[in-house]
C-alpha cells in the first residue's frame, strides 16, 4: 500500500470523525444546559460543554454495540459523567450547604413520622425554625448541591471493563437488592407538583426554565419544587443513603 493511499485513509478517518462529532454536539449542549439549570453562577455553561466533548470522544472510542444499548443513550451517560467528574474536581459547594441541605432532609423526615403524611412547606420550615421565605431561600441555595448524589453513577462505574466484566458494580447491587424499586415508590408518591416536576426533569429531560413555563411559575420557584422533591425522597430512602 502506498503512503499516499494511507494518506487518505487517515484523512477519511478523521473526516468522518469530525462529522460524527458534530452530529452529536447538539446532545452535549443540551446535557450542558440541563445541567446548569440547577448549578452556580461559577460554573460556566462554556466549561461543561467543553468536558462534554471529552465524554462524547470517550463514547465514540469505547461504545460497543453488542452490549445493547445504543449509542446515543451510551454516549449520553458518558457525556454527563464527563460533566459530572469536572464538577467533583472543582468542589465548588461549600459543606455549609451539604449540611442545610441534610438539615432540610432531616426536617421532612420529623415531620412525616410525627404526621404521618407529607409534610407541607411551612412545616418543614417550622421543624427547621426559619420563616418561610427562609426555607426557600434554603432550598434555593441548596438545589445544585444534590446534583452529584442522585443524578447518575460516578464516571467510573461506566468504564467498558465494568460494564462488561464478571463482578457486580456498586450500582447494579443497589439495584438488585431493591433501590431502584424504592426509588420509584417514593417519587410515585410525591406530591403532585413535585412529583410533575420531577417528570419533566428527568423523563422529558426539559430544564427549569422550560418547566417554569409550562407550569406559569418562575425558575426558582421551579428550582425549590425540584430542590424539595429531591429532600423528601432523601428522607424517605434514608435507610439506603
Amino acid at each position: 500500500m502506498s503512503a499516499t493511499h494511507v494518506y487518505e485513509q487517515v484523512q477519511r478517518q478523521a473526516t468522518n470523525e469530525v462529522q460524527d462529532l458534530e452530529q452529536y454536539l447538539p446532545l452535549v449542549k443540551r446535557i450542558a444546559y440541563h445541567l446548569k439549570g440547577r448549578l452556580p453562577s461559577s460554573v460556566f455553561v462554556e466549561d461543561l460543554i467543553q468536558s462534554g466533548v471529552i465524554g462524547l470522544i470517550e463514547a465514540m472510542q469505547k461504545f460497543n454495540a453488542n452490549q445493547g444499548a445504543s449509542f446515543e443513550t451510551y454516549a449520553g451517560i458518558r457525556i454527563r459523567g464527563a460533566m459530572l467528574d469536572e464538577i467533583r474536581k472543582g468542589d465548588w459547594t461549600p459543606r455549609s450547604v451539604y449540611r442545610k441541605s441534610r438539615e432540610v432532609s432531616e426536617a421532612i423526615n420529623k415531620v412525616e413520622s410525627r404526621l404521618g403524611r407529607e409534610a407541607r412547606s411551612e412545616e418543614i420550615a417550622e421543624e427547621l425554625g426559619v420563616s418561610l421565605d427562609e426555607y426557600y431561600h434554603i432550598l434555593q441555595d441548596t438545589n445544585g448541591s444534590q446534583l452529584l448524589s442522585i443524578d447518575v453513577p460516578d464516571h467510573e462505574e461506566l468504564a467498558e471493563e465494568r460494564m462488561i466484566g464478571h463482578f457486580k458494580t456498586p450500582l447494579a447491587e443497589l439495584t438488585e437488592t431493591g433501590f431502584k424499586a424504592a426509588l420509584a415508590k417514593e417519587i410515585a408518591e410525591l406530591p403532585e407538583k413535585e412529583k410533575l416536576v420531577m417528570a419533566l426533569y428527568y423523563d422529558e429531560e426539559l430544564n427549569l426554565k422550560e418547566i417554569g413555563e409550562v407550569l406559569s411559575v418562575s425558575e426558582s420557584r421551579v428550582s425549590q419544587i425540584h430542590s424539595q422533591a429531591i429532600k423528601r425522597i432523601r428522607a424517605r430512602l434514608s435507610a439506603w443513603m
